[in-house]
């Protein structure tokens, strides 16, 4: 019997928070998120970010949308994509005809290290996936600090 007893921990639970979890996750494991199922969080545009001498390298994950739809937006540093989309489907059985509109939209934005130049900025989209290259800025190449 004595091999059965666990020590009781009141902070357990949070101490598995960890800064790298989405408050998605973060929600999951309350309680209260058992009566949440049906409402989804809007889902945010995945990128990968690559850092080369000489530019940014971003893939944004977009399924859906047109590239007409896409828009991006480069001040300085900060980098912005969003995209809208809208239409609607007819579906015809025998005389009835079924019509379903539909909308949406998604938005992400994010600091890179270094200035963009933003007039020799490059975007492609496709299957999908939005390509951007950001050439970085001359003259605004990080300092490194030496630690004494």
């Amino acid at each position: 019997m004595a091999n059965n007893l666990t020590r009781f921990d009141p902070f357990r639970d949070t101490m598995r928070l960890s800064p790298l979890r989405t408050i998605e996750e973060f929600m999951r494991d309350f309680p209260i998120a058992g009566g949440m199922r049906g409402f989804d969080a809007e889902r945010q545009i995945r990128i990968d970010v690559q850092e080369t001498d000489q530019a940014y390298l971003v893939k944004a994950d977009m399924p859906g949308f047109k590239k007409e739809d896409i828009k991006i937006a480069v001040d300085g540093t900060m980098v912005s994509i969003s995209a809208t989309t809208q239409g609607q489907d007819e579906q015809t059985v025998g005389d009835t005809v079924y019509s379903e509109r539909y909308s949406g939209s998604q938005y992400r934005s994010f600091t890179l290290l270094q200035e963009v130049d933003d007039s020799k900025t490059e975007a492609k989209y496709q299957d999908g996936v939005l390509h951007l290259t950001l050439p970085k800025k001359p003259g605004t190449a990080r300092k490194q600090i030496a630690v004494q």
